[in-house]
């Protein structure tokens, strides 16, 4: 089932939507509703879906302002805007802000099936085209660990989260959900890996391997670093040094 959150500042039309349209039928399923953009954008940090389908007048956060975020950092997101308005200006808002489609209200049945079965289409279609190792989450989790790879020494969750257009938020629940591990320990074990690497090239001085993974102060890294192999660097190094000796 495809994730719909509902967006609407109407009590009545969310009850509506959610229960007398066979969502189910159409392979969708209603998992929450909101009364504006503001609450959906919360929601959003926290939980992921698949589409969005909101109105467009509304308090705090309307419709447009909630497309355009959505455009920004949730840009895998479908959303569809449902309005009373006519009025060709907002759809070409909309439009700009890559809604997928502009449906007047109460949202006749047979429009809302058309407009959904083909999305439906388009989301199968784009599952089906990136199963097993291109899938999206994989793409997603192996789009930070590359990012990860090459700036663990300065790395930071607003950079995750403009890199893959997610909540800085999100993006840390994303991670966790899907790997199992914290992206703060993910980050902390790839630092300790790469040190010992450094560590085993006697051309770095150990301060500078320091700084090198991230510690601007390496009496932190020393106690990280001990802390993961029950040894200082500079222990672990003269361990090496004897290992090597004829």
């Amino acid at each position: 089932m495809y994730k719909i959150l509902l967006v609407d500042d109407e009590k009545e039309i969310r009850y509506g939507l959610k229960n007398y349209f066979p969502w189910g039928q159409l392979g969708f399923e209603v998992v929450h509703h909101c009364e504006n953009g503001e609450l959906a954008l919360d929601y959003l940090k926290k939980h992921d879906v698949n589409v969005v389908l909101t109105d467009i007048r509304m308090p705090v956060v309307d419709g447009l302002q909630l497309a355009k975020q959505l455009d920004t950092k949730y840009a895998h997101i479908h959303t569809i805007i449902l309005s009373g308005y006519k009025d060709f200006q907002y759809a070409k808002e909309a439009i700009k802000y890559g809604v997928k489609d502009y449906i007047i209200k109460p949202g006749k049945y047979e429009e809302m099936h058309e407009v959904f079965s083909q999305l439906k289409k388009e989301l199968d279609t784009s599952s089906f085209s990136n199963k097993g190792d291109n899938s999206y989450t994989d793409n997603i989790i192996q789009t930070i660990k590359n990012y990860a790879e090459e700036n663990y020494a300065d790395i930071s969750l607003d950079d995750l989260a403009e890199l893959c257009k997610m909540s800085p938020n999100y993006i840390s629940t994303f991670f966790k959900e899907k790997t199992g591990t914290n992206f703060s320990t993910y980050i902390t074990d790839l630092r300790m890996r790469k040190a010992m690497e450094m560590l085993d090239d006697f051309h770095y001085k150990t301060y500078e391997i320091s700084s090198l993974v991230g510690y601007n102060n390496p009496k932190n890294f020393t106690r990280m670093f001990k802390k993961y192999y029950g040894m200082t660097p500079r222990d672990y190094r003269k361990q090496e040094i004897t290992h090597k000796e004829p």
